[in-house]
């Protein structure tokens, strides 16, 4: 089932519009493979949403926007290293200051920007939002597998770009790993954030980040 065979009424009821994945395959290769990743029913046109609900879906395609805001600015800095215009101690300077890095891939922004003090303690997204869903709705207990796993392999691949930065200041000449780990970043976030939106935002528009917030 392809993440854009969900019924486009769905997503017409609800007024919000999962992004699709762009599949650029950078880096030559799939950084999973995409075909085993499982996927929900589509809801009935029974279902409604509260304009509660709305925002809570809006919201994480939001941060997920400002998750590829982000990842443009790193692909610019790491351009502006193999141009020699930056060193290799400035881009890791600028990827620390990132969100993508500073909450270890999960939506700790997620949560801190959205939920406030009321989440807080929750801790992260595989630890409260995640769970939260499956209790609501135990049919969506293989697609939070599958994204939580995904969630360990962008981990991986953030720490690989900070490795190759500091590799680049030992060998100055030599941009191969960073080109290489950028590009399997871009694969693995792209692919990522797109397969979260279609599999999540309309549960989140009917059940929220957390028990009672709808």
């Amino acid at each position: 089932m392809n993440l854009e065979s969900v019924e486009e009424s769905e997503y017409e009821r609800l007024g919000i519009q999962p992004t699709p994945d762009e599949r650029s395959h950078l880096a030559g290769a799939a950084p999973w493979e995409e075909s085993t990743r499982p996927h929900r029913q589509p809801s009935g046109t029974d279902v409604t949403y509260s304009n509660e609900g709305r925002l809570a879906g809006r919201h994480l395609v939001e941060v997920h926007d400002m998750l590829r805001r982000e990842l443009g600015e790193l692909r610019e800095v790491l351009a502006r290293v193999k141009q020699g215009a930056i060193s290799a101690s400035d881009a890791r300077s600028a990827l620390t200051a990132m969100a993508l890095r500073q909450n270890d891939w999960a939506l700790g922004a997620f949560c801190s920007r959205y939920c406030g003090i009321v989440t807080a303690h929750h801790g992260l997204e595989d630890d409260s939002i995640f769970p939260h869903l499956v209790r609501s709705d135990p049919s969506l207990g293989e697609i939070v597998d599958r994204l939580t796993r995904e969630h360990l392999i962008i981990h991986d691949a953030v720490q690989a770009v900070d490795r190759a930065l500091v590799g680049h200041i030992n060998s100055p000449e030599d941009y191969t790993q960073i080109q290489a780990a950028i590009d399997v970043l871009t694969d693995s976030l792209l692919s990522h954030l797109s397969y979260e939106e279609f599999e999540i935002v309309e549960p989140l528009a009917r059940y929220g980040f957390y028990p009672g917030q709808l």
